[in-house]
């Protein structure tokens, strides 16, 4: 079967991520600027790849003091490494619509594997003639592994940021 590319539509995809906040509640915040290529078998989803850069930079909580602290050395430290990145290594299909993406995602200067949840959404042409595809993915990392270490113990128990990060993604992408 033919090998096609597609390009990742950053004004139709979002990456959404919440994390626990004071252990009893949840911050949520996206990141708005997402570039990539899916090269898709047209036969089987298992022969297909993606490769995936997100800025760092446009982290978004709604939050402005909170953002930029997310951009700093305690966290994701854009000015030394503004891109995170993920490569597929291969794709997993459990039927015809839901598979597993497995790949690298580095974060920082670290790279861990990291496994997608993933449900293709269906394919269309849009008013223009444009072929388009859609997936939904989920995932969750230890943000820690990743070296996004800072955090501040409470007076009462636990932390003010959680571990687990929970990763929502809608993609949106266009055939070349």
């Amino acid at each position: 079967m033919e090998t096609t590319t597609w390009n990742i539509d950053s004004s139709h995809s979002s990456i959404q991520f919440s994390v626990r906040h004071m252990v009893f509640s949840k911050v949520r915040g996206r990141f708005d600027k997402v570039s990539g290529k899916i090269h898709l078998n047209e036969g089987t989803f298992a022969q297909s790849s993606v490769d995936v850069e997100i800025d760092a930079n446009s982290i978004d909580t709604a939050v402005a003091d909170r953002d930029q602290h997310l951009r700093s050395g305690d966290f994701f430290d854009v000015e030394r490494f503004p891109k995170l990145t993920f490569k597929s290594k291969r794709i997993e299909p459990i039927n015809d619509q839901h598979f597993r993406i497995v790949g690298d995602l580095t974060i920082r200067d670290a790279t861990r594997e990291v496994v997608l949840d993933a449900e293709h959404g269906g394919t269309g042409k849009d008013p223009w003639g444009n072929q388009r595809i859609a997936f939904s993915a989920k995932t969750s990392v230890v943000r820690t592994e990743f070296g996004l270490k800072w955090n501040q113990a409470l007076e009462t128990g636990g932390v003010l940021v959680g571990e687990r990060i929970d990763v929502e993604l809608e993609v949106q992408a266009v055939k070349e």
